[in-house]
């Protein structure tokens, strides 16, 4: 398989011994089931999907709950969506002060856990624009 039809999916969040705070471990299960779903819905268009995860310290917070498609944030590939932020109560306990993290916003909506349904349309939106 060539680097053309390669999709790594990487999720990056928080590790603070061996935790994570909520949001991220609720988004760590919609790109797992995300991840699943791509790799049977694209292996027989000849493309192979990875699942990348990135353990982040507490001075990376910016990135944390963050997305990835061959490098790119996938609020970027989502038409009317952009990356916010709000303040994270479980971050705040795991780390012992108050916490902003990253959130996508979309159609007048906060996403804090990023469903499947984002995570599927901007990879077929990343697909689309390299099959085209």
């Amino acid at each position: 398989m060539n680097a053309m039809n390669q999709l790594e999916m990487e999720w990056r969040h928080l590790d603070k011994e061996g935790n994570t705070c909520e949001r991220c471990s609720n988004t760590g299960e919609t790109v797992r089931d995300a991840y699943e779903a791509l790799r049977k819905e694209l292996a027989p268009k000849g493309w192979g999907v990875t699942l990348k995860e990135t353990l982040l310290t507490e001075n990376e917070i910016p990135e944390s709950n963050m997305i990835l498609l061959n490098g790119t944030p996938i609020e970027q590939l989502l038409p009317d969506a952009e990356r916010s932020e709000n303040c994270c109560a479980s971050c705040g306990e795991l780390l012992g002060a108050p916490t902003r993290c990253r959130t996508i916003e979309r159609h007048g909506r906060t996403y804090e856990t990023i469903p499947v349904s984002l995570i599927l349309e901007a990879a077929n939106t990343y697909i689309r624009t390299k099959t085209e």
